[in-house]
């Protein structure tokens, strides 16, 4: 039995963690800009995980995701890689400093769990470190939202901290709240919403960076599924 107001209850509590989310980047964008933009630079593996991605999704010939694309760096790497970018980012700060240094991508204000795109509309999706502050309980939400944006058989790179004691964990991200989780448990969320893994990254980290070991999930959408759920 449903409890009234319920449903009410947990879209004010999403809307207004998003809200807290677009707030605290937006207040160090500018900073965040600076400290990430040459980020890739000393990661070869990560690199080689995108370069894979491209790879793959380059023949498709379409439109390719960056989903909480945050001041644009990623975006502007695919783009070098000759992919047609869409980059999407909930904080309007953000989406400024991406429009102002990378011409090459395409730039929205948007939230990853509501895009404003049609169903199969992208034939890849980047999703790099971006779901790391969504509440654990609508992290099902985003890979749905995912599927139904990305045609079949498009591929999904997602990255995200992964937690080594196979539990989710919160810890104090420099910017606001964010996740850790056992790279199987995105794996199962992910085939939940019509996905299947493609290959997969489990990185240390460098001496540079937050003391994390990193996940990294190349995944395919699977024909026939999508991540839409039924309206009753």
């Amino acid at each position: 039995m449903s409890v009234p107001g319920a449903n009410l209850a947990a879209v004010t509590e999403t809307s207004s963690h998003l809200n807290v989310t677009a707030g605290a980047y937006g207040a160090v964008a500018d900073l965040y800009f600076d400290l990430a933009r040459d980020d890739m630079d000393s990661l070869p593996l990560d690199r080689a995980m995108i370069g894979a991605f491209a790879d793959l999704v380059r023949p498709a010939a379409g439109l390719t995701g960056d989903l909480g694309c945050g001041p644009g760096q990623m975006s502007a790497m695919l783009t070098g890689m000759g992919l047609d970018v869409l980059g999407v980012d909930l904080t309007p700060e953000m989406i400024d400093i991406a429009r102002a240094h990378y011409p090459g991508p395409r730039f929205e204000v948007g939230s990853m769990d509501a895009l404003d795109l049609a169903d199969g509309a992208l034939v890849g999706i980047v999703s790099w470190y971006s779901v790391i502050h969504a509440l654990p309980t609508e992290l099902p939400k985003y890979f749905a939202e995912f599927r139904r944006v990305l045609a079949a058989d498009g591929h999904l790179l997602i990255a995200f901290f992964e937690s080594e004691d196979g539990k989710v964990e919160p810890f104090d991200h420099k910017v606001t709240t964010a996740y850790r989780w056992p790279i199987d448990e995105i794996r199962d969320l992910a085939h939940e919403a019509g996905f299947t893994e493609v290959g997969r990254m489990l990185r240390a980290p460098g001496e540079e960076e937050r003391k994390l070991r990193r996940g990294h999930l190349l995944l395919r959408a699977v024909s026939g599924q999508s991540g839409q759920t039924e309206t009753r």
